[in-house]
């Protein structure tokens, strides 16, 4: 089989065409970055627009790109959720157009679940069952993961997301959009030993997250030192060793709760380097197999969609003629 994904839930147009025995064969991605920068921010309407302007031409450059036409698809996944509504309408609209045009099913893919497996794409993929950690700019979850479809969450943020946390930080230190990559190249002239900030919730029992406060003390800081360059690069590698810490933490105590001996970690927030480097660590120390997508899979893209769509096909999922799209949906 071969499957052509979508991802339009925020401000990237993500194309791919996955197949069943051959992997991942084609894969293009489209950035609203430049759209959105003047205004700091994602504007839903013009994310929206241009999904629609570019959609189309993706999807045949991809198809070039595999060297096939669309008699050779088989399935169409595309994101249902969560996301920016008028995003995902563009994408639903059109998989639900094309399918319809081409007799071939269309199948909705919950977007979080696409990142969950976005290591399936790499050569040496985990096995389940396996403990997630979802890292992004709208989530941090902890997972329990059995199988496809078989997931318990052990804790979530009860306020910011990591990846939210990090982009409004980088906001009050006057960094450009986006703001997360930023603050991480900032963090990496700061000095560790100057400011040490609070790691939220991490001697309270359970496996949930809180990183608002750590956006109150970065401000309060910046106001009390000044706003130096150098006090923002310590600002903002104080910053983000708290959230690494905390993450790290949050993690080893998910893994020794249950047990697990295999730790995904995936989303945008994912690619942090820094990250990176305190999981391997960690999961060296305890004897833990760890698994990320590669970067380029971290943030939004239509393989994890392709790949996400097509196990859910596998355990009969599939759209009717109706176009649903959940903004708010939650990981089942």
């Amino acid at each position: 089989m071969r499957i052509l994904g979508i991802e339009t839930s925020c401000d990237e147009t993500g194309i791919a065409i996955y197949d069943s025995e051959k992997g991942l064969i084609a894969h293009a991605l489209y950035s609203q970055v430049s759209l959105h920068a003047k205004y700091g921010g994602v504007v839903p309407e013009l994310a929206s627009r241009d999904h629609i302007r570019k959609i189309l031409p993706l999807i045949g450059h991809v198809l070039a790109l595999a060297n096939i036409t669309a008699n050779d698809l088989s399935l169409i996944a595309y994101t249902s959720g969560p996301g920016l509504v008028g995003a995902l309408l563009v994408g639903g609209a059109v998989a639900h157009a094309l399918a319809f045009a081409w007799q071939i099913p269309a199948v909705p893919v919950h977007h979080l679940e696409a990142h969950l497996l976005a290591p399936f794409l790499e050569e040496n993929p985990p096995k389940f069952p396996f403990v997630a950690l979802l890292v992004s700019g709208g989530h941090t979850q902890l997972v329990n993961v059995e199988n496809v479809g078989k997931y318990q969450i052990l804790g979530e943020t009860i306020d910011d997301a990591a990846g939210e946390a990090f982009d409004k930080v980088a906001k009050i230190l006057g960094l450009g959009y986006p703001g997360g990559p930023a603050l991480a190249k900032l963090a990496e002239k700061g000095n560790s030993a100057r400011f040490n900030f609070p790691r939220p919730m991490v001697k309270r029992k359970g496996l949930d997250f809180s990183f608002s406060g750590l956006k109150t003390h970065a401000l309060q800081t910046l106001q009390e030192f000044g706003d130096d360059e150098e006090t923002k690069q310590d600002i903002a590698r104080a910053f983000q060793d708290a959230v690494v810490e905390t993450l790290v933490i949050k993690s080893r105590r998910a893994l020794r709760q249950t047990n697990m001996h295999r730790l995904v970690i995936a989303g945008g927030v994912s690619a942090n380097q820094n990250l990176r480097e305190k999981m391997l660590l960690m999961t060296k120390d305890e004897d833990i197999e760890l698994f990320y997508p590669r970067l380029e899979f971290c943030t939004d893209n239509g393989a994890m969609i392709a790949y996400a769509g097509y196990q859910r096909f596998l355990l009969g999922g599939k759209a009717d003629l109706a176009i649903n799209v959940f903004p708010r949906w939650e990981l089942l």
